[in-house]
């Protein structure tokens, strides 16, 4: 069995964010981290990797300078890390990035049993749109937005977060499932992990080892495979210091109740 997660380096957008000309993110200006979501997709791998046995491939589209990112994951308990890295792929919007990584899984193997993992959203994008359409590109049943997985014979029941409650899924593999963080509770790298992490598999493929697949056309990625564009990029302001009112519950509620009839609120 295998088991294939699909993870993303992301800028740290917690402080300023820096923009190129065109409107893509300058990601070299900025300190690149693990996109948190995908960390939980990983724990959850690793879970079922204890449970069944089965191989941990993870799989993970950017620069080369990602391969940072992959001794962390290694050294987390993941068996084998796939770069899929190349001028051809930069600038790719969420279609043509699932297009690319659809490709990269197929080259992978999806073999009987096989279950695919993706973090919910990047926080460089919020689209929660690429695990979809990678599922959708690969012909998977899918669940999105996982709480809970457990598996259940040759199936597995999930537990999917709605706005106003959950809803309860059984599927069977393959399939695609996107993961929140209160699904789990990310591990930290071991130590043996850490010493022994340059001895696992570490594959690149670049543009001409996915040229081949059907997916993977000049016009469907990269920038002139994207049919979005970013209209504009900003940092948005920082809010103002909040007012501290003193006093008792009715005297602060009369406080402000007089500042904001001066300001024409109330």
């Amino acid at each position: 069995m295998k088991i294939i997660v699909c993870v993303k380096q992301v800028p740290d957008t917690s402080g300023n964010v820096a923009v190129k000309p065109d409107g893509t993110l300058d990601r070299s200006s900025m300190p690149a981290i693990i996109n948190p979501d995908d960390l939980n997709a990983v724990e959850a791998a690793l879970c079922m990797k204890e449970d069944t046995g089965a191989k941990v491939v993870v799989v993970t589209m950017g620069p080369p300078q990602a391969a940072n990112m992959h001794h962390e994951l290694l050294a987390m308990g993941a068996d084998e890390v796939v770069l899929v890295s190349g001028r051809e792929f930069s600038g790719s919007d969420t279609f043509a990035t699932s297009q690319i990584l659809a490709a990269s899984i197929k080259r992978i193997g999806l073999e009987e049993g096989a279950v695919v993992f993706c973090g919910r959203q990047a926080i460089d994008g919020d689209t929660a749109q690429v695990g979809p359409q990678i599922a959708e590109k690969l012909n998977l049943p899918q669940v999105s937005y996982v709480q809970e997985v457990k598996r259940e014979e040759n199936a597995l029941i999930c537990k999917r977060m709605l706005e106003d409650g959950y809803m309860t899924i059984r599927l069977e593999p393959p399939c695609l499932l996107t993961c929140i963080k209160e699904l789990n509770t990310p591990r930290y790298m071991s130590v043996r992990g850490i010493l022994e992490f340059d001895k696992k598999p570490f594959t690149v493929f670049d543009y001409e080892t996915l040229k081949e697949d059907e997916l993977i056309e000049k016009d469907s990625i990269g920038i002139k495979g994207s049919p979005t564009n970013v209209f504009r990029s900003f940092t948005p302001p920082q809010k103002g210091a909040g007012i501290m009112i003193p006093g008792t519950g009715k005297e602060a509620a009369e406080q402000l109740f007089g500042i904001l009839t001066q300001k024409h609120l109330v």
